[in-house]
């Protein structure tokens, strides 16, 4: 349904700028799924890659098979992150999320209030800056 479930952003003073570039680029997520068609289903995971540059940064996109949506914006100066890097970022991502959806207390579609993911989530961040 295209609402974030969770979103994190360091520095937080451009936040609102960083929620624009994220929701923009749902579209591009849905453009590429549909323009893969039924390869998605034979997958169990698809890495979409870089979605699109922007001037300041870069934009990559992840789908689950339950089509859960991750989007992370990072800094286009930083060219230590590569394409592999980032497709491992996604998995811990992704495996973060199944152990939150694994918690019998979770209801599936609230936001994610979990000081695990957000340890997860602050440890990639650390790792990345």
């Amino acid at each position: 349904q295209n609402y974030p479930l969770y979103i994190r952003s360091v520095p937080t003073e451009n936040e609102l700028k960083f929620h624009y570039t994220v929701h923009t680029s749902l579209d591009v997520v849905d453009e590429k799924i549909s323009a893969m068609g039924k390869a998605l289903v034979d997958q169990r995971e698809l890495y979409l890659g870089l979605l699109y540059p922007t001037e300041d940064y870069k934009v990559y996109g992840y789908v689950t098979n339950s089509k859960v949506k991750f989007v992370m914006v990072v800094d286009s100066s930083n060219t230590a992150l590569r394409d592999n890097e980032i497709r491992s970022m996604f998995r811990k991502l992704h495996n973060s999320y199944t152990d939150i959806m694994c918690n019998p207390f979770y209801n599936p579609g609230d936001r994610i209030h979990s000081r695990a993911f957000d340890t997860m989530v602050n440890s990639m961040i650390m790792q990345v800056c």
